[in-house]
């Protein structure tokens, strides 16, 4: 009988200890926590600031330029497989990296953006839509994205998620019919940002460990907004004091939206295939093993042994980062823009609202009118909600749930739903968008009875 070559127990230990501590202890810095990566990535951003946007402008446009080189399929392109594998997509996708590069152009260039201007071009270039994809928003992933890109390696290629998987499987397989390995993405979003866990999880489905089914329930459910992110949108509406029993509810609400999802369409309907087959860790313990520590040791020094060095980590490395860069920043450009023009120049999400007036009367919520205006627009940006309630919106039980709910609904297009969409996870717009719908409902369930106990 063959048997699989081991590593050793300190080639596992060593270099996940390193990742968990980059990307997973939360830390304290300049007054806010967060961790480790973040530090070192605003670090970068602040020291090379003004470079970053035409950097952003480069890889947006090179993006959209290769990918239409790319559809002739080119043996120039198609030989080198970290470039095919980062530009290959189809032309829907090509298309959108060309109206990214056309939005990411006018703004850089301040086409029309004088604020006595008005039009199309202006509706796209202000500081509140092209603006701010660009310079608050791409600017400030692009560095996470290249250092997230390059490190990550870390967390996935030295054994940590196979130890994961083996202790947790039996628990979350169960509860949310994914892998154990999925904690990690979990704890990764949650503790450090949401961008971080959809590509822990796009890697983790690209190289087989994942199947459709479940890359869309991690990436739409694990995915979730960091403790940072919150903090930011409860200050926002002045209820900084209530931070603890809205995070607690915030998680509360993450449960039950990953126990209850996963069973309903369209999440339901996904099947359990594998993009690489034969890599998905087993469900249950093999003979020779007494207990799920053992067989979690097992799996990590195999994939010790299976590490080719030095080489392997940098192309790994790159080859996430760069499929971040040219993949997904022009989506959320485009997508992230043509969102806050809709939001901020037309009626539409106070229409698309107008339905969850009735649930939010029959849940008692004080200011349902202005509260349901809010419901919708969370779709285009986590931010977006809480700056309405902060001006128009007078009930602090009102602003408490627009805050929770901001939160929770998870899936804004311009980040967390921009970067699934630029991805190769299985999920499409229409079906992010019923995703999104079916949170804020669940959360709305939530939240407003848990609103009255608190502001009683």
């Amino acid at each position: 009988m063959e048997t699989k070559k081991e590593g050793s127990l300190a080639g596992f230990i060593v270099p996940s200890i390193v990742g968990i501590f980059l990307f997973m202890i939360p830390v304290q810095y300049d007054g806010n926590w967060t961790v480790i990566v973040k530090i070192i990535a605003d670090m970068i951003s602040k020291s090379i600031g003004d470079f970053l946007p035409i950097l952003c402008v480069a890889i947006v446009t090179i993006s959209a330029l290769l990918g239409i080189i790319f559809l002739r399929k080119p043996t120039f392109i198609t030989s080198y497989p970290v470039v095919a594998n980062t530009f290959s997509t189809t032309a829907i996708w090509v298309v959108i990296r060309v109206i990214g590069t056309i939005f990411i152009w006018l703004t850089y260039l301040g086409i029309d953006a004088d604020e006595n201007s008005s039009g199309l071009i202006h509706m796209i270039t202000v500081s509140d839509a092209g603006g701010f994809v660009l310079h608050d928003l791409l600017s400030v992933l692009v560095i996470i994205f290249l250092l997230a890109g390059l490190l990550l390696p870390l967390l996935l290629d030295f054994g940590l998620l196979e130890f994961i998987g083996a202790l947790l499987t039996q628990i979350m397989r169960p509860l949310f019919t994914i892998p154990g390995r999925a904690a990690v993405d979990c704890i990764t979003s949650w503790i450090g940002d949401g961008t971080l866990g959809v590509m822990l999880t796009a890697n983790q489905y690209e190289g087989g460990y994942y199947s459709k089914r479940e890359a869309a329930i991690i990436a739409t459910t694990f995915s979730a907004v960091s403790i940072t992110f919150s903090i930011v949108v409860l200050a926002q509406v002045d209820l900084m004091e209530y931070f603890g029993l809205y995070y607690l509810l915030i998680c509360a609400i993450g449960i039950a939206c990953a126990l209850i999802l996963p069973r309903i369409p369209p999440l339901s309907r996904k099947k359990d295939e594998y993009l690489v087959e034969g890599k998905a860790m087993g469900e249950s313990l093999p003979e020779g093993y007494t207990s799920s520590v053992q067989y979690g040791f097992a799996l990590a020094r195999q994939r010790v042994a299976e590490f080719r060095g030095l080489s392997q980590f940098l192309e790994n490395g790159v080859k996430n980062a760069a499929g971040m860069w040219f993949g997904v920043l022009p989506v959320v450009m485009c997508i992230g823009t043509l969102a806050l023009v809709l939001a901020n120049n037309t009626s539409v999400f106070e229409i698309l609202g107008t339905p969850f007036l009735p649930l939010l009367q029959f849940l008692d919520v004080p200011q349902a009118a202005e509260a349901s205006k809010t419901m919708i627009v969370g779709f285009t940006d986590m931010f977006t909600p809480s700056i309405i309630a902060a001006s128009s919106i007078t009930s602090p039980m009102t602003k408490f749930i627009v805050a929770v709910i901001s939160v929770t609904q998870l899936i804004y297009l311009s980040e967390v739903g921009g970067l699934i969409l630029g991805s190769k996870i299985p999920v499409s717009l229409p079906e992010l968008f019923v995703l999104f719908l079916e949170r804020t409902i669940i959360s709305l369930f939530i939240a407003a009875p848990a609103a009255h106990l608190i502001f009683q």
